[in-house]
């Protein structure tokens, strides 16, 4: 740190000499606190977070599985109720008739799949008060790491 020297425009002090500031230079600080906030800018990239939990193994159980409502739309948009085809006007009624206390819908598309008759089974389910979950498949990392 620096320490400047002034005599404060008095002369004759005790011993004549020249008096110490007592200021504290500030630039020294702020340019390390500056270096320190860039070192934690860059580094907080880095980071890995979470938590690296083992979940515990278990026999296999009884499948206490339920039949649930999954309405799967093909390439060309007709539309299955379980692997039964059903009419997009229809749909609530068959939903409620075959699966009495569901309140979520499992719709699943073709990946090829036109939007429009996806978005219009999601607004007959939103109308119908269903909670709508798409199903997706997770993306294999073991098979692209493998590619030329």
């Amino acid at each position: 740190m620096a320490i400047s020297v002034s005599d404060g425009g008095r002369r004759g002090r005790r011993f004549g000499g020249p008096t110490a500031m007592s200021e504290i230079n500030v630039v020294p600080l702020v340019d390390v606190v500056l270096v320190l906030l860039i070192i934690f800018m860059i580094t907080a990239n880095v980071m890995e977070f979470g938590l690296d939990i083992q979940v515990p193994q278990v026999r296999r159980v009884q499948n206490t599985a339920q039949d649930l409502p999954v309405i799967s739309i093909t390439k060309n948009g007709e539309s299955f109720l379980n692997d039964k085809p059903i009419n997009i006007n229809a749909l609530a009624t068959g939903i409620r008739s075959r699966f009495r206390n569901a309140t979520a819908v499992y719709v699943r598309a073709d990946k090829e799949t036109p939007w429009d008759p996806i978005a219009q089974i999601v607004a007959e389910l939103g109308e119908a008060k269903f909670e709508v979950r798409m199903v997706t498949a997770p993306i294999d990392n073991a098979a692209r790491a493998r590619r030329p």
